[in-house]
């Protein structure tokens, strides 16, 4: 996606954002255009919203909560509406698949696995809501004391590029489960697919005003989102830096936040674990999404005895990665936009400039558009840990090595960073997986393998820069909603 404002569509589809049940331009009438991220070419475009967009958005949101049937609907009603919603993404399967490809540049075949992720949030969250009950509470003589979960009312989510479809679908699918309304702002990088389940959504029954998406740019509609008056709950993925202005912007009414904020997230292999089945987990969780993944498992930690044999295994397999357009259903596809191109890779450069040894790269398929904005996935090794490689998020197809000597060390290094998202350990000793999983600070922890193929029921969110509160699983539930305590005085 560029920069520019146009009243005119570049090229191809005008989309619409989507609110009060109706697909809308923004009332300034200025659009952004939507390039490819594997040939760089215009292709579509998409309102750019401002203040007064947010504001129509946030109010349509606030009369549906407020007035309209969806707050004080049974959650078992409420959970129809979401596994129908869940059943209509499956029937749309492959439009969304490809939408959302050509829109971030990923591989025809993570756009499918990502609507398959997507269809599982909404059939889980169909069948949650109705799970979540209050107590009661033993309390004073003549008293009867209880608790209910109640929905927050408007919730602000603000969505990634990296994974549009699947992260709207485990915002939407806990916050409407729970009886909020919702106004969603996806990345102006990647919005196509937003749009298109908020049109979904109303098929499916769930009423107008209830699920709502605008578009634009982050400065603009995102700051104006996060900070209105009438949105009670704010949730967001992206950056540490953004989500400081977030929680900042949203302080200011004094809303609740859920930030889930990056990592560099270690994977710890000891002597003893079983080495061919962990390369290939090794390689994936660095190149899946280009290694645009918050949870990429950007650092391997390797015990010093197998340190060797471990990275020339993979600096093997990294020779071979190759990185191309989307509909090539290559290893990996492009990175999303010029500006990240330019950042990964200098990154890489100061990386070489330092003398941290490359130990191998893939490579740029021979026929990937001129255009497209690829980077070829690189390996270092012996890294150090003090090194900007070993301790910023790349958000790029990178992967750092570090020798390791005994459990101390390891821990040690898993835990120098300021992120802890997620973290991988590779051992055949039951006692040592249980005390490293203790020890490791990650809200994720998963011992020989990494991942869960989107882990819907696993309650998901980090510690330290990583940032707070839970998505997936019955967690977000508690989060997209609020205890209230009733205190009867019967005598």
């Amino acid at each position: 996606m560029g920069t520019h404002l146009s009243r005119t569509v570049a090229e191809g589809l005008a989309f619409m954002q989507f609110i009060d049940g109706k697909p809308v331009d923004s009332l300034s009438g200025l659009r952004i255009d939507v390039a490819s991220p594997s040939d760089g070419k215009v292709f579509a475009s998409i309102p750019a919203s401002g203040e007064a967009d947010v504001d129509r958005a946030v109010k349509a949101a606030r009369r549906a909560f407020d007035e309209g049937p969806w707050s004080r609907m049974p959650a078992v009603e409420r959970g129809r509406c979401l596994t129908r919603l869940f059943q209509l993404v499956e029937k749309n399967g492959a439009e969304l698949a490809a939408l959302e490809s050509r829109d971030t540049g990923k591989p025809v075949r993570q756009g499918k696995a990502d609507v398959t992720a997507t269809m599982r949030y909404f059939e889980f969250y169909g069948g949650a809501g109705d799970k979540i009950h209050g107590d009661t509470i033993p309390f004073l003589d003549g008293y009867t004391a209880l608790t209910l979960r109640e929905p927050h009312g408007v919730v602000a989510g603000i969505i990634p590029w990296n994974y549009p479809l699947q992260i709207l679908a485990r915002v939407a699918g806990a916050a409407l489960a729970m009886g909020n309304t919702l106004v969603v702002k996806p990345a102006e990088d990647a919005s196509l697919t937003a749009i298109r389940m908020a049109e979904l959504a109303l098929e499916a029954g769930i009423p107008a005003g209830v699920f709502n998406v605008i578009t634009g740019y982050g400065r603009e509609a995102g700051a104006a989102l996060s900070g209105h008056p009438l949105v009670d709950y704010v949730t967001f993925t992206g950056s540490p830096l953004t989500g400081t202005a977030i929680q900042q912007a949203a302080a200011i009414n004094n809303r609740g936040v859920t930030m889930e904020l990056g990592g560099k997230s270690p994977q710890i292999v000891f002597a003893d674990a079983d080495i061919e089945a962990a390369l290939p987990v090794l390689v994936n969780a660095i190149i899946q999404n280009g290694g645009q993944t918050c949870s990429a498992g950007s650092r391997v930690l390797i015990e010093r005895p197998i340190y060797d044999k471990v990275a020339n295994s993979l600096a093997e397999r990294f020779s071979k990665l190759v990185a191309g357009p989307h509909d090539a259903d290559l290893d990996l596809g492009a990175l999303i936009n010029p500006r990240q191109k330019e950042r990964v890779a200098g990154i890489i450069d100061a990386a070489q400039e330092a003398g941290i040894p490359v130990l191998a790269k893939g490579s740029v398929h021979a026929n990937a558009p001129a255009g497209g904005y690829y980077q070829a996935p690189v390996l270092f090794g012996s890294v150090n840990p003090q090194a900007t490689i070993a301790q910023e998020e790349v958000f790029g197809p990178v992967l750092s090595l570090f020798p390791f000597d005994g459990e101390e060390e390891a821990v040690r290094l898993a835990n120098s960073t300021e992120f802890g998202l997620v973290a991988g350990i590779w051992t055949r000793d039951g006692a040592r997986q249980h005390r490293v999983a203790k020890r490791v600070r990650a809200g994720q922890v998963f011992v020989n393998g990494y991942g869960a193929g989107g882990g819907i029921e696993l309650p998901f969110g980090g510690f330290k820069k990583s940032g707070h509160g839970r998505e997936k699983g019955f967690e977000a539930l508690y989060d997209m909603s609020a205890t209230k305590t009733i205190v009867f005085n019967h005598g």
